[in-house]
């Protein structure tokens, strides 16, 4: 990954983190919903600043190279 990649995956994290922490959720259910909110503010982060890059922020790095 580099560093933008990097970034962006910290910060779904972090956000599913403090959601968490504060909404205390304690059903499967209810900790997917947290999951997947904590993704979406990382992804429409991603997506903002790809538009203003006018790239993709996803790179090759991301494979791995099993041979």
């Amino acid at each position: 990954m580099d560093d933008l990649e990097l970034i962006f995956t910290m910060l779904g994290k972090r956000v599913t983190s403090e959601i968490s922490q504060k909404e205390k959720p304690e059903t499967l259910q209810e900790n997917k919903n947290v999951a997947k909110r904590g993704g979406k503010v990382a992804g429409d982060a991603r997506e903002s600043t790809e538009k203003e890059l006018g790239r993709s922020i996803i790179s090759d790095k991301n494979n791995l190279d099993l041979e």
